[in-house]
């Protein structure tokens, strides 16, 4: 599997950041027409890597308050068909503040850098399949949308799911909650500016992680040829880890219902949500870096690793 991980490189996860923190999708404001253009550019990014869609398209709207919104989901099946009864989520929500009184909010970092790595960790895991690598879960990798209207799209998705209004593409039968082990949300992964001890500006952030997890992450972090500094608290608050763990990013619909849900994240910054949250302040070699660690450790976890 770990052949997998030549498939990106830095230049490539930071282009992803740059393409949807650019003036195109106009800062991907919820039900904005930036988000639509993030939406349809994600799912071509799918189909490139070959994911399968759920139904005919992987784009999948819901209604709320404010408009229509776009989750875009697709799936790796495991490799054997006795392995395809559980299924892995692996979430980033792509929309942000977008345009507002005249003025782009570009949010490379918040959360552009999320859906890079997203989309990064898909492509590893769609080569190591077609390499023969033995996938025993289902992966279903998803960009939410309307992250900023409370989670509306990850909770449009778990109520899909808790509906048995999602059906496994291969198999036909439907996805029931029970099914769903663990749920990976990335929110924020690009900067440096925040490190958790000072000096050691590659660094990473997971909340929600039981014990033997991190055990694993620490092993996968050495496997690579650039460390991280990890931390799992947001920088020493016991307060501010439950906000952003259980309140305030979509892990939380997951945990909510007794769903194992794991949050990475390099933490908010003087950028987040501002006119600053540009591109060029997302580190594309340590972006990089913290997309293999979580592949290796959602690959560790997939194989029982520990």
């Amino acid at each position: 599997f770990r052949d997998a991980e030549s498939v990106i490189d830095s230049i490539q996860v930071k282009g992803y950041a740059e393409y949807l923190s650019s003036e195109v999708c106009e800062g991907r404001g919820t039900v904005q027409r930036g988000a639509v253009d993030a939406a349809w550019w994600i799912s071509r990014q799918f189909g490139r890597f070959g994911l399968t869609p759920f139904g005919s398209t992987f784009s999948h709207s819901f209604h709320n308050a404010k408009g229509v919104c776009h989750n875009v989901m697709g799936m790796i099946p495991a490799t054997k068909p006795s392995d395809r009864n559980s299924y892995i989520i692996v979430g980033a929500h792509y929309d942000g503040i977008g345009m507002l009184e005249g003025s782009i909010y570009p949010g490379a970092d918040s959360n552009a850098s999320g859906v890079a790595a997203l989309l990064g960790i898909a492509d590893m895991f769609r080569y190591a399949s077609a390499m023969g690598g033995a996938m025993r879960q289902n992966i279903i990798f998803v960009a939410f949308d309307a992250k900023q209207l409370s989670m509306a799209g990850s909770e449009n998705l778990w109520n899909r799911i808790s509906r048995g209004m999602l059906k496994d593409p291969y198999t036909g039968r439907v996805i029931k909650p029970g099914d769903i082990t663990m749920m990976v949300n990335l929110d924020i992964l690009g900067g440096k500016m925040a490190p958790v001890h000072k000096g050691f500006n590659d660094y990473m952030i997971m909340l929600g992680a039981k014990d033997d997890d991190k055990i694993l992450l620490h092993k996968c972090n050495r496997q690579g040829g650039r460390y991280l500094d990890l931390c799992f608290d947001y920088y020493g608050s016991e307060g501010f880890t439950d906000m952003f763990l259980n309140k305030v990013s979509d892990q939380k619909v997951f945990r909510d219902h007794g769903i194992y849900g794991v949050m990475f994240t390099s933490g908010i910054t003087m950028d987040t949500n501002r006119l600053t949250d540009t591109s060029d302040k997302i580190s594309a070699e340590t972006l990089e870096a913290r997309t293999k660690v979580i592949y290796r450790w959602i690959w560790g976890k997939m194989a029982g690793l520990k």
